[in-house]
């Protein structure tokens, strides 16, 4: 199965994959702000449940110094206000950023 699987490939074949279908774009709020991304849209956000308390945090990467803004999640997709990642009391930079 592994052998077709890989030749179908090779041969360039496709297999029918449904639509997705996805929720109407909103608006999410870190605290009474609005978050937003910096220029030029970089950022790849995502939800992880950093401090364990059963609701997903959002986290936001910032491009230009390679900063993540946390937004402790309250419940109902609703979020704090934004604070820096940190590591070892100083805030967290990911090496390689342009």
């Amino acid at each position: 199965m592994k052998r077709l699987a890989v030749l179908l490939l090779m041969a360039g074949a496709a297999w029918p994959v449904a639509a997705s279908e996805f929720e109407k774009p909103m608006q999410l709020k870190g605290g009474d702000e609005i978050i937003k991304v910096e220029a030029p849209g970089y950022a790849f956000p995502c939800l992880a449940d950093l401090d364990r308390d059963g609701k997903a945090d959002l986290l936001v990467g910032q491009f230009k110094e390679g900063k993540i803004r946390v937004f402790k999640g309250l419940g109902a997709m609703k979020f704090g206000p934004g604070e820096w990642l940190k590591a070892g009391g100083e805030v967290a930079q990911v090496p390689g950023v342009w």
